[in-house]
C-alpha cells in the first residue's frame, strides 16, 4: 500500500504497469456512427520505477502512457463499431533505461515535488540532480541504453501533418503510430526518427552545446486547423530564454522553409511556461511570475518560485514576427491552460487608434498553489502581497483583451481581462474546427471544491461544464464587472444546477455520486448542424472499486463515457474497459482520416534491450545503480 501522504501513488492516481494490444470492448448504449473509424488517445504520467512508495511524488512526474479506445469499424456492410481499448508506454530514453534496469527503485529524473519544495535541503535537490547525471553517463556504457533526451513525453497528444505526436516540456515530441499506440521516434520538426530519408537538417534546437536545451518544446504546440501550421514555443534556462517554432505541413511547400529557433525578446528571467495563445494572426506569451531556476537555492528560494508581488505579462506579437512583441502588465497569477485565441479588427478612430485586438480566453490562478498541492506539498508562505493584488484562492476561465498599438514604441492596452464565471474550471476543450476564431462554446472541468483546495485532497473531477463564452463575453463587455476581480457570472454550481434553464449561458454535468471524470474531449458529429453539435469523450472511474485503505484492487476497471455535448444531459453509451486508466493529463481524437494519412515509417522504436556486452561493464553498472538508491 502506498503511504497515505502520497496521494498521487495511491487509489486511481497510481501507475498501472499492464499494458494491452487493441482488445475488444463490450459496452452499453448506442455508440454514435460519427466516430466510427477514429480513435480517442490520452497520455499520463505513468512511473515504470515504483517501489520506493514513501519517495517524493507530484502529479505530473512519470513516464509517459498513452490510453487509445478505437472505434473499429465492423465492417459487416452496417454501421456497427466495434470500440477496442489499448494502452502501451511510450519508448523514451530514460523509459528504455529504467526498464532494463532491476535495481532501479525510483524514476531516473528527481520529482517535481523535490525540485519545488522549499523545505527539501539544498543538499538534497542537488543530490537527485548530481543521480541523474551519473544515470545518464551509466546509460552511455557498453551494453546499456543510452539516455540521449530526458524527456518523458507524458503531458499531450496532438497530430500534425501525418504524424500523431507526444508532447513534454523537457524535450521534443515523440512521435507514435495509430492505432495501435507503439512508438516511432523522436521528431525535430523536419522528420522522426525510423522514417524513410527526408530533410536531414536540424530542426527544432538547432545544433551547438545548447541545442539539447533549446529543443525543449511546449507541451501544447497549436495546430492552425485552417493552414495546417505547427505553432511551438521554446523555453529555457539560457538567454533569451523563450524561442519560437513555425512548422509548415507538406501542403504548404511552396510557402518555403519551417522557421525554427526564433528569439522573442523581453523575457527577463527563466519561467515555467506551459501554454501560450494562438489566433489566425497574432501569438500571445504569457511571462508570468512563476521563475524556474536550478540557481534560485543559491538565493534561499526553491528552485520554482511564485512571486506574488510581481507583474503578469503577456507578449503580443504577429504570427511570424515575434521581434515585434508587445508586452501587457497586469496583476500577478497562473495560467496553465489556455482555452482559445482570436483577433478582430476594427476601423481607427481618433478616439480608439487601436485597430486590432487579440482576444484571450484562458484559465486563470491567483496563486501558485495547485503546483505545490499537486505534490502533496504546503504551498510556501507568501510575503507581504499588495492590497490591489490580493485575491482569493481560485481557477477561473478569463476573459483578456489586448488592444494593440499601431505607432512602434507605443503601448498597448489591456481592454478587459475579468472571469467568466465564479465556478471552478480547467482543462478545456473546443470544437477543433472552431480554433483560432471566435468560437461560441468551451467545455471543461469543475470540481465542488475550488481546483487548488482538491488537488491537496487529490484532484478529482465531479463535474464537467460548458459556457457559452460568446454570451458571456457579450454580456460582460456590455456591463464589464470589476476588472481582474470581477465575474460575468456569480453563481455557484448548485445555483447553476438549480437553475437549469434550456437557455443558460453555463450548463453542469454532475458525475454520479462517487464517479469521477478527466478532462473531456469534443468530437464534432460528422455534419454538424451547430458548433455544439457533437460529443465529449472521458474515462471516468467508480471508486467504489477502492479498498478500505484507499487501493485500487487487480480487478478495478475504468469506463470511456461518451455525453452529449449540446444538452449535457445524456450518456449516449459506456465503453467498459478491460482495465484502469489512472486519472492522467491531456488527450485529443484522431479521426478515422488522420489514422489513414499517416506518414510512413520503417519501423518502430525498440525497447531499448541491453546486448549483454561485456559483464564487467553490467556489473559496475548495477554496483553503481544500487548504490545510488
Amino acid at each position: 500500500m502506498a503511504n497515505p501522504q502520497t496521494r498521487y501513488l495511491a487509489g486511481n492516481f497510481a501507475p498501472i504497469h499492464a499494458t494491452l494490444p487493441l482488445t475488444p470492448c463490450t459496452y452499453q448504449g448506442s455508440i454514435p456512427s460519427d466516430l466510427a473509424g477514429g480513435e480517442y488517445v490520452r497520455n499520463g504520467g505513468n512511473p515504470l520505477a515504483n517501489d520506493d512508495l514513501a519517495r517524493d511524488t507530484h502529479w505530473f512526474d512519470g513516464d509517459g502512457m498513452l490510453s487509445g479506445v478505437l472505434f473499429r469499424r465492423k465492417g459487416n456492410g452496417t454501421d456497427e463499431i466495434q470500440p477496442e481499448f489499448v494502452n502501451q508506454y511510450l519508448m523514451t530514453d530514460v523509459y528504455r533505461y529504467a526498464k532494463n534496469s532491476s535495481r532501479l527503485r525510483r524514476p531516473i529524473i528527481p520529482s517535481i515535488a523535490t525540485l519545488i519544495n522549499d523545505a527539501t535541503p539544498w543538499f538534497m535537490v542537488l543530490w537527485g540532480v548530481i543521480r541523474t547525471v551519473v544515470l545518464v553517463m551509466l546509460s552511455r556504457l557498453p551494453g546499456k541504453s543510452a539516455i540521449k533526451k530526458i524527456s518523458v513525453a507524458n503531458t499531450n497528444v496532438i497530430y500534425h501533418d501525418g504524424r500523431a505526436l507526444a508532447t513534454c516540456e523537457s524535450g521534443p515530441p515523440l512521435r507514435f503510430s495509430l492505432p495501435d499506440l507503439q512508438t516511432i521516434g523522436w521528431f525535430n520538426g523536419r522528420r522522426a526518427e525510423n522514417e524513410p530519408a527526408g530533410d536531414a537538417r536540424s530542426g527544432f534546437g538547432g545544433s551547438g552545446l545548447l541545442s539539447f536545451m533549446k529543443e525543449w518544446t511546449t507541451g501544447h504546440p497549436r495546430v492552425d486547423p485552417v493552414t495546417g501550421e505547427l505553432i511551438a514555443f521554446h523555453s529555457t534556462f539560457a538567454k533569451p530564454y523563450v524561442r519560437y517554432s513555425i512548422v509548415n505541413s507538406a501542403r504548404q511547400a511552396e510557402l518555403g522553409s519551417s522557421s525554427f529557433d526564433m528569439p522573442v525578446p523581453g523575457v527577463y528571467a527563466p519561467k515555467l511556461m506551459h501554454d501560450f495563445g494562438v489566433s489566425r494572426n497574432h501569438t500571445i506569451i504569457m511571462d508570468l511570475p512563476l521563475v524556474l531556476n536550478p540557481m534560485n537555492h543559491a538565493r534561499g528560494l526553491p528552485s520554482l518560485h511564485y512571486d506574488s508581488t510581481s507583474r503578469s505579462r503577456f507578449g503580443v506579437f504577429p504570427r511570424y514576427e515575434p521581434y515585434r512583441v508587445q508586452w501587457f502588465e497586469t496583476n500577478p497569477c497562473l495560467i496553465f491552460h489556455t482555452a482559445n485565441c482570436w483577433d478582430v479588427k476594427t476601423p481607427a478612430t481618433a478616439k480608439n487608434p487601436f485597430k486590432t485586438t487579440v482576444n484571450l480566453l484562458a484559465c486563470r490562478l491567483t496563486s501558485a498553489s495547485m503546483v505545490f498541492q499537486a505534490g502533496n506539498l504546503v504551498p510556501p508562505v507568501a510575503g507581504p502581497i499588495p492590497p490591489e493584488y490580493a485575491e482569493d484562492d481560485q481557477c477561473r476561465l478569463y476573459f483578456f483583451s489586448f488592444q494593440l498599438s499601431a505607432n512602434p514604441g507605443e503601448a498597448g492596452v489591456v481592454q478587459h481581462q475579468w472571469a467568466l464565471s465564479a465556478i471552478p474550471f480547467e482543462f478545456p476543450t473546443l470544437a477543433p474546427g472552431y480554433e483560432m476564431q471566435q468560437a461560441q462554446y468551451i467545455y471543461g472541468c469543475s470540481t465542488s471544491e475550488a481546483f487548488s483546495a482538491a488537488l491537496g485532497k487529490a484532484a478529482k473531477v465531479d463535474f464537467l461544464a460548458k459556457m457559452d463564452v460568446r454570451k458571456l463575453v457579450a454580456k460582460g463587455t456590455a456591463a464589464p464587472p470589476q476588472a481582474i476581480k470581477g465575474c460575468v457570472d456569480t453563481r455557484t454550481i448548485a445555483e447553476i444546477i438549480e437553475d437549469n434553464g434550456e437557455d443558460d449561458a453555463i450548463k453542469i454535468f454532475a458525475m454520479p455520486k462517487g464517479w469521477f471524470a478527466q478532462e473531456p474531449r469534443f468530437v464534432p458529429r460528422s455534419r454538424p448542424e451547430s458548433e455544439d453539435d457533437g460529443w465529449l469523450l472521458s474515462y471516468v472511474f467508480d471508486e467504489s472499486q477502492l479498498d478500505e485503505s484507499g487501493d485500487c484492487g487487480e480487478d478495478a476497471k475504468s469506463e470511456l463515457w461518451i455525453i452529449d455535448a449540446k444538452g449535457m444531459k445524456d450518456i449516449v453509451a459506456r465503453v467498459k474497459l478491460p482495465q484502469r486508466v489512472p486519472y492522467g493529463l491531456h488527450g485529443n481524437w484522431f479521426t478515422e482520416d488522420d489514422i489513414r494519412k499517416q506518414r510512413p515509417f520503417s519501423r518502430f522504436r525498440d525497447g531499448g534491450h541491453t546486448t549483454g556486452q561485456s559483464s564487467l561493464w553490467s556489473g559496475i553498472c548495477d554496483t553503481v545503480e544500487e548504490w545510488l538508491e
